[in-house]
């Protein structure tokens, strides 16, 4: 079920500046759109493991994502403390708690410009995102710490020296295919729909 919905996790993955993220402290979600979810994730799963899959479009909710995450189903790392999405027409808005020296698991910098990352801080990361032709794509707009933005080259600076040791494909700028033949994904206002082919 991960497999299908790596473009969802991936997108997501830098409104938390990592490609996995769990949300430790929540409150409980709703079941119904976790029921939801988890029923058009296997749906996507399954068609994709189709000769021919359908190419009806399946829409996921802002809600359920939300929920989906907060429930706890998915295996994000330390220090993450909660994340909540909003989705714009081809944007994702990520809010997060993220407590960064957990996140860096105790890799130290003498970059005074790399400082900003330690200690828990509020996160909001802006991205651009679709899928088109098999491929997904996320640009990183802007990152900010309690409400400050984060310059970008300090970003590039704490994406060499924390993120792409551990997940080289990681950039402001990423490109990954999608998994179970979906061939396109779109942000619209406060969902996501993929299709397959």
């Amino acid at each position: 079920m991960k497999a299908c919905c790596a473009f969802l996790f991936v997108v997501i993955a830098w409104s938390l500046l990592t490609p996995h993220s769990l949300a430790q402290t929540r409150s409980a979600p709703h079941p119904a759109p976790v029921a939801s979810i988890e029923r058009k994730l296997e749906h996507v799963q399954s068609n994709g493991a189709q000769p021919h899959p359908d190419p009806s479009p399946t829409e996921f909710s802002e809600q359920e994502i939300n929920a989906y995450f907060a429930s706890g189903k998915v295996e994000l790392p330390a220090g993450v403390r909660s994340v909540v999405f909003q989705e714009q027409p081809g944007m994702i808005i990520g809010t997060s708690r993220v407590d960064f020296d957990q996140l860096k698991a105790g890799k130290n910098s003498y970059n005074p410009l790399l400082s900003v990352f330690s200690g828990l801080h509020d996160v909001v990361v802006t991205t651009h995102a679709y899928g088109a032709k098999g491929d997904g794509f996320v640009h990183v707009d802007a990152v900010s710490l309690d409400g400050v933005e984060v310059p970008q080259f300090v970003l590039e600076l704490f994406v060499e020296k924390y993120l792409r040791p551990r997940y080289p494909a990681v950039g402001l700028d990423s490109r990954f295919a999608l998994p179970a033949r979906v061939d396109a994904a779109t942000i619209e206002l406060h969902k996501l729909t993929v299709t397959q082919n």
